[in-house]
């Protein structure tokens, strides 16, 4: 069977938006997924994933390490041991494929495919090129797109998803709770400015609980003050409600199985808002626009989208938020949040359309010549 080479070198959201790439991929061959140590968790929760391959890409994320002469000659080892047939690079549309592909040619991968806006020389096979903004298709589109180039059947209905079982629910959270019947409220992010403040954050748990919601806060080891002050806040304001913080408390696959049971996510455009859609819960999503959100918007569930998509920073790919106020999310108001929670939680809802189904322009195929 023909062996394959996956390749996403990002987080945990952008390793769960390529699982549908993944799943058609290994339709046609036995893939193994070179993720980074920070998309390594999500990617052992892809179903169609044989084996995950850890490398730290030092031209890849927030703080890239230095050149490991040792490290990067003993991946190339490894991947020509394996003998792979292709290599599949997956990137976001600011990334380049070439320096893994130069990897990839120097452990003997005869067919290489990825979407590249430099010229790759002899790096690549096959080539794609992405449109730019409103055009080139969502993330989960756009890696579909460099899937089927490599030989992958195009599925009708892609979805996100996860391996299962998942894990039960933490012991922090309440027996009365772990069949449902709570809101998740997710405010950290490992981009500051796509995440919540405290008192923001808090003022929304608080409205939340106002309104009759169990609330539970979930967030990361190093977002543990973070979701300390937003519950604190909450339940200075409504003592009797229930407002849960399990901060640190589960791995990735627990974050999977507490967001599962919950009526709705709201979070920030961050990870937890993809895991959210790969388990089918509705997201109501704050997104600051400083990346388009016809790309990064949770795919294929019911989304509510909340922020000022017009505001300065759109399109700037800060991390840290430019505008003093975080302008783009602060004017989004607790009451805001609630309603955006009641029209997700309804009997019928109807999910937003994909950017694919909102007319956005297909990815163009190019070989040979390039």
């Amino acid at each position: 069977m023909t062996r394959i080479l996956a390749v996403r070198l990002d987080s945990d959201g952008d390793v769960l938006l390529t699982g549908p790439a993944i799943r058609v991929l290994a339709k046609i061959g036995t893939v193994d997924l070179l993720a980074s140590p920070s998309g390594a968790a999500a990617a052992r929760l892809l179903p169609g994933v044989h084996t995950v391959l850890e490398f730290d890409a030092p031209w890849s994320g927030f703080r890239p390490p230095a050149v490991d002469t040792r490290a990067t000659l003993e991946l190339v080892e490894r991947l020509r041991v394996t003998g792979y047939d292709r290599a599949v690079i997956f990137t976001s549309f600011h990334q380049s494929p070439l320096p893994m592909a130069l990897l990839a040619r120097m452990a003997g991968i005869e067919h290489i495919v990825g979407t590249s806006t430099d010229y790759p020389g002899s790096l690549l096979d096959v080539r794609l090129k992405r449109a730019d903004p409103p055009g080139g298709g969502h993330e989960v589109e756009a890696a579909l797109e460099v899937a089927v180039a490599a030989g992958a059947p195009r599925p009708e209905h892609p979805v996100l998803s996860v391996r299962r079982p998942l894990p039960p629910p933490p012991t922090q959270l309440p027996a009365a709770l772990r069949s449902g019947g709570y809101v998740v409220l997710h405010p950290g992010a490992s981009v500051p400015a796509r995440g919540l403040r405290a008192d923001h954050a808090g003022a929304i748990a608080a409205a939340l609980a106002a309104a009759g919601h169990a609330v539970v806060v979930t967030g990361g080891p190093a977002e543990r003050e973070l979701v300390a002050e937003t519950v604190a806040l909450a339940r200075g304001r409504h003592p009797d409600a229930t407002v849960l913080d399990l901060a640190g408390a589960t791995d990735l696959a627990g974050l999977a199985s507490v967001l599962e049971s919950a009526d709705c996510t709201v979070v920030g455009n961050t990870g937890p808002a993809h895991l959210s859609a790969a388990v089918g819960t509705p997201v109501v999503s704050l997104f600051s626009p400083v990346v388009p959100a016809e790309r990064w918007r949770p795919y294929g569930v019911a989304v509510e989208l909340l922020g000022d998509q017009h505001a300065p920073c759109r399109d700037s790919r800060a991390r840290d938020c430019p505008i003093p106020g975080h302008p783009c999310l602060s004017g989004v108001s607790g009451a805001d949040v609630v309603a955006a929670v009641a029209e997700l939680t309804q009997p019928t809802v109807h999910p937003v359309r994909t950017a694919h189904e909102a007319g956005a322009g297909p990815l163009h195929t190019s070989r040979g010549d390039r």
